[in-house]
């Protein structure tokens, strides 16, 4: 059973920065795509970004393009978000997803393509 557990959300200023991490286990993790999503209320999850699983590909959303980051570390299956320049419009809740699959899964935008999601962690940005 693949388990994903985030952590590190909280409450920043505008401008500041926040770094988020996921912890995740199970059969495959190991070689998963792992990546981000947002929820606004009331809308659909939103893709923020995303990572192979040698680290070597990474993808993200336009609206967090050139402030987030996302990484890395198989040696202890994590998985972290940097977020710098914050922004209002960037709370929401975070969440953590894996597709586990072949070696060559290619990162996917669409959240119907992760099997395992965690319960997520509240970001908020105050103006």
């Amino acid at each position: 059973q693949v388990r994903v557990v985030e952590s590190g959300g909280g409450l920043v200023q505008a401008g500041g920065s926040l770094r988020l991490s996921c912890a995740a286990s199970g059969r495959g993790i190991s070689h998963a795509v792992m990546a981000w999503f947002r929820q606004f209320p009331g809308k659909e999850r939103e893709f923020v970004a995303g990572i192979n699983w040698s680290g070597s590909m990474t993808y993200y959303g336009d609206s967090v393009k050139g402030r987030f980051a996302i990484s890395r570390d198989n040696a202890k299956n994590t998985v972290s978000l940097e977020m710098n320049s914050l922004k209002p419009d960037d709370t929401a809740v975070y969440y953590c997803a894996a597709d586990v699959g072949p070696w060559d899964t290619v990162v996917s935008l669409m959240s119907d393509a992760y099997h395992y999601w965690g319960r997520g962690t509240q970001v908020t940005v105050s103006s």
